[in-house]
Formats: C-alpha cells, structure tokens, sequence
C-alpha cells in the first residue's frame, strides 16, 4: 500500500482554504457596499443641490415679480417710542408690536467729512426757506457742483442739525433715480474740533422752471410740457413707492439741465411715512399757491396726494407761463380753488366738513355751486386736448383720495396722444441765470419755515365771508364767489 505523500492537502488544509475564502468574499462585499454607499451619498447630495439652487431661483424670480408687481412693504417704525408706545405728536412711522430698534445709517466706518475747502465758490444762486445754495468748482477734478448750506438753529449752531436737515441727508442719499437730483457727499466748514456749517454737495443743474417760465417769451409747446410732466411723475413715483412725501413741489424746486433732463430738488420738507400714514402731521407744509385743500382745512393725516395736487398747480403752470392759484392767504386760497374747482359737497367731497378748518364752512346753495369743475377748467385751458383737460382735472379733484397716483398719472393717455412727448435730447436750450448771476424772484411765496404759525388760522375765520360781500364772477363758472 503505497504511502501518502506529506504535501497532500489535508482536511485542516481544506478548513483553512474555505476560511481565507470566506474571508476574501466577505471583505469584497464590505468595499462594493462601502462604494455603493459613498456613491449614494454623492447622488444625494448631487440632487440636494440641484433643488437648492432651483429653490433659490424661484426665490429670486418671486421677489422680482413681487418688485414689479407689488408695492414694497410698510414702512415701520424704526426709532424708539415713548414708555406708553404712543407716537410723538408731529413725528411719522407705525407702531410695531416688536421691541423699538434704532435707526442706523450703512457707512464703511467713521471719520470726519470732507472740508468744503476743497471746493471753490463760483457764485452765488439762491437763498430758500431752509439753506443757502451757491455754485461751486471741486478743486480736485474742476467738476462743476452745487453747495447747499443747511441752516442751524437760529443762536444755538452747538446744537447741530435741525430735523429737517436730517431728514433731507437721509432722503437724498436713499433715493438713486434719474429725475431726483444726486447727493455727492457732505461737507463740512470749521474744522473737525468745532463745526460751523454743513453743506450738500449737489449736482448742478443750469435752470430751474420757475426762472425758465418768468423770461421766455412763449410758453412751452405741448409736447416739451408732456416731457416735464412725465419726468416728474417718473421722479415722484419713485419717491412715494418708497414711502416719501416731497411736501414742497412747485416749479422753483424742478431743475432742468441743458439735456432736457428735469430733476426735483428741495427735500428740506419732505420725510419719510408708512401706510396708513401718521395720526398726525404738520399742515404747514408746501407753498402756499401749490397747497392743497386738504391741508389748507387742517388735515393731519395726509399721503401722496398733496403731492399730487402741487403736480396739478405746476401742469397749469407750465400751459400759461403763470401760477395757477396765487392767493394772498390761506382765505384767499381757498376762494380760488374753489372758484377753479368748484365748491365742495358731500357727493364730490365725502366727509370734508369732518376736518378742523371747515366745521364752520358755509357754503351757497347747491344751485350756485352746480358748475363742474372740468368745465371750468376746459375754459381756463381752451387749447388743452380733452384727454389733458381730464388729467388737470383729475390732478385738482378736491377729493384726495380721487386724485390719480403718479404711476397711474404715467400711464394716462394723455402722454399716448398727438404730439407725443418731445425726446430729451431736442429739448430747447436757454441762458443760464444760475451759472451767472444770482437769482431773485419776484412775488414768489416761500414754504412755512421752521415753527413758523399759520398766518391766519383757518379755524376762526367766518368761511360764510367767503361768500357774502363783493361779488366776484368766475369766467366760464355757472356761480359767483363773494369774498369779503
């Protein structure tokens, strides 16, 4: 019987074969899950940024079409409140249910402004209600620019900046829009240990309305007038979509380069509301002769459509080279609205005789008041095209809340009609008074100052007056008006 050979495999030679190649198996199987797994998790994480990114674009195409579709948010109340959370009387916002935040202005850190040193003074412009504008040449790059002095409170200048002067800082340098003028930056005088004055450094612009319309010889063809009043709405409809009221438009505050491009300026009475807007605010605001109804009778809650009011005194304006209503008070005012817009009822006006100033409002009877308003200013206005007539009579609704809004005024067909608006760059040129000489105006009222009162208070005047004593017959009216 032949011998087994020593390098024969042997069953425990068999049991180790079949265990290695368990093993082998087992660790195959454990790097094929290992890579199945980490492929899963790459797939997963493929996709979960895949939906990320389109979540965020949906995002981004909602809030785009919520820009162009909706107005932006309420405003809210940003400054701190009294202990009791009422609203200071005068001061704007809406209450919020969360804690009172400071007001804070973006800046990339602090140090002290520029020295209006850097600048020289060419001549001087014009002195208004709340600064002092002259033109002035940067050193630096010789780019021609307008100086605006703020006012100090009169014999405390330690105390700094009056509110108005704030405001107009924080409006202008919020507001980025081609018909709005350009805050390039504000400088100082007096060095930084004490200073004396502060001024904006603006763009300059060669004309301003008012003084366009006092020297030419013939008003402005209708077509240049579309141009300006559709560049100021663009310009206003920019302002109130963001929750500011100018509260000063009349054509001395309307600049116009020689490119055709107009530009409002002034915002020293202009400030920041919400919606609905402050329980109260001031009357005393806007020029008299642009003032509206509302506020001529004592509302303290008031929107846009003041605004909207001054843009309807400014178009008959720029139609006749004149004012439209220059009243020699607030009475008298009030007489000529009336005369032009006809006399106030509860159909055209609901809930007027609710406000302070016309609780004693006595008016003539009905059928002395029965002339529609767009009559009479189709009279006043004879070569104004319908559709023009219905937007200066719309503009001069004695109700607020009748008045169009500035982007509805933009989208009036009066702008679609022949002769279309003249293109900016054909607009006609004229001497400039700012780039030469210092400008004076004539007759021209200026807005209420600083605490200044009414000058006569609407409250205690006898409106029955208005319509007892000389007999004054308005052309084209159905009514006659007695003023005393």
């Amino acid at each position: 019987m032949a011998s087994k050979s020593r390098w024969a495999d042997t069953e425990e030679d068999a049991a180790q074969d079949a265990q290695r190649k368990r093993e082998k198996e087992e660790k195959k199987r454990l790097k094929a899950e290992k890579a199945r797994k980490a492929e899963e998790e790459k797939r997963a994480q493929a996709e979960a940024e895949a939906a990320r990114q389109q979540q965020e674009q949906q995002e981004k195409e909602q809030v785009e079409n919520d820009a162009n579709n909706r107005p932006p948010a309420k405003r809210r109340k940003v400054t701190p409140g009294r202990e009791d959370g009422s609203v200071a009387e005068g001061e704007g916002g809406v209450e919020e249910d969360e804690a009172p935040k400071i007001l804070r202005f973006e800046a990339g850190g602090w140090g002290p402004a520029h020295s209006v040193e850097n600048y020289d003074k060419l001549n001087d412009i014009e002195e208004g209600a709340y600064g002092w504008v002259a033109r002035g040449k940067e050193i630096k790059t010789g780019k021609v620019v307008a100086l605006k002095r703020l006012k100090l409170d009169d014999g405390n200048s330690g105390a700094g900046l009056p509110e108005t002067g704030l405001r107009e800082i924080q409006i202008l340098k919020d507001c980025s829009h081609r018909n709005i003028v350009t805050l390039r930056e504000v400088v100082t005088s007096g060095g930084p240990q004490r200073i004396e004055n502060v001024f904006l450094v603006l763009d300059f612009l060669e004309h301003d309305l008012k003084s366009i319309l006092e020297d030419m010889p013939e008003p402005f063809l209708a077509s240049e007038v579309k141009t300006l009043l559709r560049q100021l709405a663009s310009g206003l409809s920019y302002l109130h979509d963001r929750w500011i009221l100018h509260r000063d438009l009349k054509t001395s505050n309307l600049l116009l380069n020689n490119r055709g491009c107009l530009k409002i300026a002034d915002f020293g009475m202009a400030r920041y509301v919400g919606d609905p807007p402050p329980a109260r605010l001031t009357q005393l605001v806007v020029t008299l002769w642009y003032r509206s109804p509302e506020l001529l009778l004592g509302t303290e809650t008031y929107g846009p459509a003041v605004d909207m009011w001054s843009v309807g005194c400014i178009f008959g304006e720029l139609l006749t080279r004149e004012p439209l209503l220059q009243g020699r008070n607030e009475v008298d005012e009030l007489t000529r609205i009336f005369e032009l817009c006809g006399v106030p009822t509860d159909e055209s006006w609901p809930g007027f005789r609710r406000l302070p100033n016309a609780r004693s409002l006595r008016l003539p009877p009905k059928s002395a008041s029965s002339v529609a308003s767009g009559s009479v200013i189709r009279a006043r206005f004879p070569l104004l095209t319908s559709a023009g007539c219905a937007l200066l009579d719309g503009l001069l609704a004695l109700d607020p809340t009748r008045r169009p809004t500035a982007r509805q005024m933009l989208a009036h067909e009066y702008f679609a009609q022949d002769p279309k608006p003249k293109q900016e760059a054909m607009f006609p040129t004229f001497p400039s008074k700012a780039g030469q000489e210092r400008r004076r105006r004539r007759d021209t009222p200026n807005a209420p100052g600083r605490g200044q009162q009414a000058a006569v208070d609407l409250g205690s005047v006898d409106f029955g007056g208005i319509f007892a004593g000389r007999e004054k017959e308005e052309r084209g009216g159905g009514f006659s008006l007695r003023m005393i």
